[in-house]
């Protein structure tokens, strides 16, 4: 995996193999290509690149001639490829309880990956939506439909069934005729949408889960809180994903950051201080990345982009863009704007 990737836990490519082989295809060829080992579905805590799979997955879909790829693989997959999380929302008391297990410990199966309840994006105040994002920018519509899929399998299959799904919002256009997605959700599907979400009543977050083992869940939760994860994906990976993932004045701060990884301050600072970094530091690669993207792509004013990476005022972007390229502002999109004209030259 390299360094600037964002990691992801191979076991989400289980199935993989069986479902490109039912459709034709040649799964080991598909993942040898993109730089698989034949068996990394059945290597559950190894961490492959979440880009990796998502051209992975949009290659398949394209090579396969099946452009509802993503849902297929949503629907062969159940809860247990989340590991000990599965345990601990299969025992929640209700299915609110269950959600917030997802939210808070998502970042298990991978940082760039996340999940939370939110108000209803059309003010309905009856419902109220489940949104899942990735924090890749890359805007798969595979890895889209296949991530939203087993956020909405994940929610039958805690549930027991039916659970009121009035509405599913993609961000991308359809890729697949509507008849399958609305085979897939059981109810209509938005397409271009703004963020990807399940519409559902709000009072579902009330219905008992079935089952549920109270001692089982406490014990899963234990563990989570003090084990998986943490020791096995950088820590610094994961600050950087949950920094990248809200940026501007909307960025957490240490604080926060630690709450979402269920630490103390104190406790994420020293295991940041261990591999080499701290938070301070990851704010601020974070804030210079953005900034320079913003600089050389957009045509946003200095201003903007101060608030957009959350710096109080121009002259601190100003400040900051000398410390980290040397140069002003104005400076850098004007040399990035006659190396995109050099480039488009013809030869």
């Amino acid at each position: 995996m390299r360094d600037s990737d964002l990691p992801i836990r191979a076991g989400i490519l289980r199935g993989f193999p069986a479902l490109v082989g039912e459709l034709g295809g040649q799964g080991e060829e598909l993942l040898a290509a993109h730089g698989f080992d034949a068996e990394v579905g059945t290597q559950p805590d190894v961490f492959i690149s979440l880009r990796d799979v998502e051209r992975l997955l949009e290659d398949a879909a394209s090579r396969l001639g099946v452009p509802d790829l993503g849902l297929r693989l949503a629907a062969r997959q159940d809860l247990h490829i989340l590991g000990p999380l599965a345990i601990a929302m299969e025992n929640a008391q209700t299915v609110g309880e269950a959600l917030q297990s997802a939210e808070r410990f998502l970042f298990v199966l991978s940082p760039a990956l996340s999940h939370e309840v939110i108000a209803d994006p059309l003010n309905n105040p009856a419902l109220l939506a489940l949104r899942y994002s990735s924090t890749t920018g890359t805007g798969s519509p595979q890895s889209i439909d296949y991530g939203l899929g087993l956020v909405h399998r994940v929610v039958v299959l805690v549930s027991g069934g039916n659970y009121g799904l009035r509405s599913v919002h993609l961000p991308h256009g359809r890729i697949a005729p509507e008849a399958v997605y609305r085979e897939y959700f059981g109810a209509d599907v938005v397409f271009d949408g703004v963020e990807a979400l399940l519409r559902l009543p709000r009072q579902f977050l009330a219905v008992p889960v079935g089952g549920g083992n109270e001692l089982l869940r406490e014990i899963a939760i234990d563990f989570l809180e003090t084990h998986f994860g943490h020791e096995e994906v950088p820590v610094t990976d994961l600050v950087l994903a949950i920094l990248q993932g809200q940026p501007g004045p909307d960025r957490p701060d240490l604080a926060k950051a630690a709450r979402l990884l269920s630490m103390h301050p104190r406790s994420l600072q020293r295991l940041l201080v261990v591999e080499g970094a701290t938070f301070k530091e990851l704010v601020d690669r974070v804030r210079r990345d953005q900034a320079h993207t913003l600089i050389t792509t957009t045509n946003l004013s200095f201003s903007q982009i101060a608030a957009q990476v959350g710096l109080r005022e121009q002259s601190s972007l100003t400040r900051a863009v000398r410390r980290w390229f040397g140069t002003s502002p104005s400076a850098l999109r004007r040399d990035a704007a006659r190396e995109s004209h050099a480039e488009a030259q013809p030869f």
